[in-house]
């Protein structure tokens, strides 16, 4: 399985990274892209926005009660205590004039009806999973094929997370196609995170540029 490439080039910064001098648009910017980034609940994906974008990411983060304990599936996540309740919202620059505008979705099922508003007009996904709970992102690449969404799924790489899986392996675990990108990042990094949506990136060209005669 992959892993972010050092020599990968960087996403392009205006400004401090949430900072007021970073809120407009480089000027330079042609293509703009919508972004989804899905997974299950608990898989990083605020975490992820927050690392990577330029802006000062938008969150609709609220405290789980006992009330949401009793219909999310806390397996594997029993320490989080915040849940997204409608989108995360970031943005990065990237080389080459475009700029990525990243749509977080919730991920658990009771929020299932805002899935489709979401997805609507992106141009692709990166779906993060958990290699611990790796079942449990199925209900999710079931919801990105169904929306016709070309993806790219990312491993977060959790401490505890087991390490011992082949490439081979994960992608028989998640019945993924040869040219799914499959990468890992960590979400907390933002170059490792821009790693990762630059592989999305690459996928999403490589199937949109005409093979050459």
């Amino acid at each position: 399985m992959a892993s972010a490439p050092s020599s990968t080039p960087r996403p392009c910064r205006s400004g401090d990274p949430h900072g007021a001098v970073g809120i407009h648009l480089p000027r330079a910017a042609r293509d703009l892209v919508k972004i989804l980034v899905t997974g299950p609940f608990g898989v990083g994906k605020t975490t992820l926005i927050g690392s990577v974008s330029e802006i000062r990411p938008l969150h609709t983060e609220e405290r789980l009660t006992e009330a949401s304990c009793q219909v999310d599936d806390l397996a594997g996540v029993r320490d989080k205590t915040t849940t997204t309740v409608a989108i995360d919202f970031g943005r990065i620059s990237l080389p080459g004039e475009v700029v990525l505008y990243l749509f977080g979705t919730p991920g658990q099922e009771r929020f299932r009806s805002l899935w489709d508003d979401i997805a609507y007009g992106a141009l692709g996904a990166l779906v993060l999973v958990d290699a611990r709970r790796i079942d449990a992102s199925f209900d999710v690449l079931g919801l990105v094929e169904e929306a016709g969404l070309p993806y790219a799924v990312a491993f977060n790489a959790f401490p505890d997370a087991p390490r011992h899986h082949t490439e081979e392996q994960l992608r028989t675990a998640l019945d993924l196609e040869p040219a799914t990108p499959l990468v890992t990042c960590d979400a907390r990094e933002r170059n490792s995170c821009a790693d990762a949506l630059l592989a999305l990136v690459r996928h999403l060209i490589d199937r949109h540029t005409p093979e050459r005669r």
